[in-house]
């Protein structure tokens, strides 16, 4: 059951960052889980992830389509963008390290969507509408980093669209079996201490039903 942690974070080398810190509380407790094993990492921002751009993916989409020779560095970006979505797919486990970014993900994170939502290959279409293809007992948990607090049922609820946003596509689109969130919430109002043992004990709960044998 492989385990990778694609992170969103633009300074994901900044480990006083809230959202590496849920990283770090992940990784101790996955330690502890699976001694024996490791995650495989991907940092977004570390990375050429290929983007919907007339260079890049739209163009060589519409090359494809028509059987069009694609030129060597439409080459490399495919072969980049297949990669992603092989390792994509070869993971059940996906930990999803992020912040909030203007109540969404990442504009990094919705790029590395564009090459995973792919039809045929994690979804398809039918005549009753779009079904999920990654259905095998796939689960992603998104630890989530935010200033605000978005848990209080006021008018900030239903503005975290991250949220709702990648559960619609991983779980409702693609057929994800589950999805988590594990919250570092209020980092700009709250005491960390109060954060992080917060996020510690909801992390030990949700990992007992993301690693759970279905």
């Amino acid at each position: 059951m492989q385990t990778l942690i694609i992170n969103a974070h633009p300074d994901f080398t900044h480990r006083e960052s809230y959202s590496n810190k849920l990283q770090t509380l992940f990784l101790e407790q996955f330690k502890e889980r699976f001694p024996h094993e490791e995650p495989t990492i991907l940092h977004l921002y570390g990375t050429e992830i290929p983007r919907i751009e007339k260079e890049q993916l739209l163009g060589i989409w519409d090359k494809q389509a028509s059987e069009q020779t694609l030129t060597a560095t439409e080459e490399k970006i495919a072969a980049a963008s297949s990669a992603l979505l092989a390792q994509f797919k070869a993971h059940h486990r996906i930990v999803i390290v992020s912040p909030v970014h203007n109540f969404n993900v990442t504009s990094r994170m919705k790029d590395y969507i564009d090459n995973i939502f792919i039809a045929r290959e994690t979804f398809k279409y039918t005549e009753d509408g779009s079904v999920g293809l990654m259905t095998d007992d796939y689960r992603v948990l998104l630890l989530q980093a935010s200033g605000s607090i978005f848990t209080n049922n006021d008018r900030y609820t239903p503005l975290e669209f991250s949220h709702h946003y990648l559960k619609e596509i991983f779980q409702n689109l693609m057929g994800f079996h589950q999805f988590h969130i594990v919250r570092a919430q209020g980092t700009a109002i709250l005491e960390q201490d109060v954060i992080l043992q917060s996020a510690s004990d909801d992390m030990t709960k949700t990992l007992d039903q993301f690693y759970a044998l279905s």
